[in-house]
């Protein structure tokens, strides 16, 4: 299978990365190795698979939730190499992250062994760095998504990676960098026969999920599983019990096929920040109203109407990618000040309580992503 990288996919035009998508889908679906887990047992992951985490009574709690810490992972230059932007560029990028995260809560940062010096230079003292080795630098996506449970236990669900669709190989460290941050973290996993990535869904915490059919009923994730089977996983294994399900996600997005984290997010139990756009010959008109229908017509999992805060969608990149932390909302913002400032004030509207922080993130929006995509929460033991 011919090697491609995330940026390049990303900027192709919108017709060739869907024909790219199409074939790589096909070749995927002649290899069953890319929908199939890894072998987790190559690492020293402890595996409970007897049970699921909603029968041992774990669930995913909300990122507002009080923070042990967060896991990034510096980018390797598999999908940036040879692109017009210079790795140091890129990696500075991840780093204004990490550092101004780290003013609020411990980041840990996982680096190759081989880019250790680098991450050295670029990051703040009070960073943990991790020697593992990694395809890309996606944490969002390819990290372990923790479990609580009333006592203050912790495990990880630990869902398949197949390197959004199998549409960029090589892929193998990203399947295995959850089973690999549990043995660091002294963690055990569930492993579920599930591909889904961390971008993929949103939660309340009180049992509510987010998702869409674009990506979690893609025939290049599940191809044998249907809506009723999903959405059984996804309650077995983050402790939800009721999941909404949006159309599509923003286009164009050849390589998420859809994430939730660039079109909606949770601000509390019952409030739901969303994308929209007023230009009706914007095809994300219809996709973003659609969504505001279904949200308006949907209710939580304790049986509550939703209330949807409109948020301005903007071409350069998802705002609405931001991630909550301790005290602080970390928000992706691009050169243009009037249109940052709109979602900045939004957002300090929406989260009062915290500091609603702008790092400039155009790097990561040309790459397909955003803040959200290069964070993974690990939520506090109590």
């Amino acid at each position: 299978m011919q090697e491609i990288n995330r940026r390049d996919f990303v900027s192709r035009p919108i017709g060739l990365a869907a024909t790219l998508a199409c074939s790589r889908f096909l070749e995927a679906a002649e290899d069953p190795m890319l929908s199939a887990m890894p072998n987790y047992r190559s690492t020293a992951v402890e595996l409970i698979s007897q049970s699921t985490p909603v029968e041992d009574g774990y669930y995913y709690p909300a990122e507002w939730q009080p923070h042990e810490s967060t896991i990034m992972v510096l980018p390797a230059p598999q999908n940036w190499n040879g692109l017009g932007i210079p790795m140091a560029h890129v990696r500075s990028q991840w780093a204004n992250v990490a550092n101004k995260l780290s003013e609020y809560e411990p980041v840990l940062m996982v680096v190759r062994p081989e880019d250790r010096s680098v991450a050295q230079r670029l990051m703040s003292r009070e960073i943990e760095l991790l020697e593992l080795p990694v395809n890309d630098g996606w944490s969002r996506d390819s990290g372990p998504m923790v479990l609580v449970n009333p006592q203050g236990e912790r495990r990880v669900a630990g869902f398949t990676f197949n390197g959004w669709g199998g549409k960029f190989p090589p892929f193998a460290d990203d399947a295995l960098l959850k089973a690999r941050l549990c043995e660091h973290l002294d963690l055990p996993m569930y492993p579920i026969d599930l591909v889904l990535e961390g971008g993929a869904v949103a939660v309340d915490g009180e049992g509510t999920l987010i998702t869409t059919e674009q990506c979690l009923l893609n025939p290049n994730r599940n191809s044998k599983l249907d809506r009723v089977s999903v959405e059984r996983l996804l309650n077995q294994s983050l402790g939800t019990t009721k999941v909404i399900w949006l159309g599509d996600g923003l286009t164009p997005d050849p390589v998420t096929d859809g994430h939730i984290d660039g079109l909606a997010a949770f601000v509390e139990p019952g409030v739901v920040l969303l994308h929209t756009t007023d230009d009706r010959q914007d095809p994300n008109y219809r996709i973003c109203q659609d969504a505001k229908q279904r949200l308006q017509a949907a209710t939580d999992a304790k049986g509550k109407a939703l209330q949807v805060i409109e948020m301005p969608m903007h071409a350069d990149l998802s705002h609405m990618n931001f991630y909550i932390a301790n005290d602080c909302v970390l928000v992706p913002t691009s050169d243009k000040r009037r249109e940052n400032r709109r979602a900045l004030a939004i957002l300090k509207e929406a989260f009062p309580d915290r500091d609603v922080v702008a790092i400039n993130s155009s790097i990561l929006g040309e790459g397909g992503g955003g803040i959200h995509c290069i964070t993974q929460q690990v939520p506090k033991a109590k």
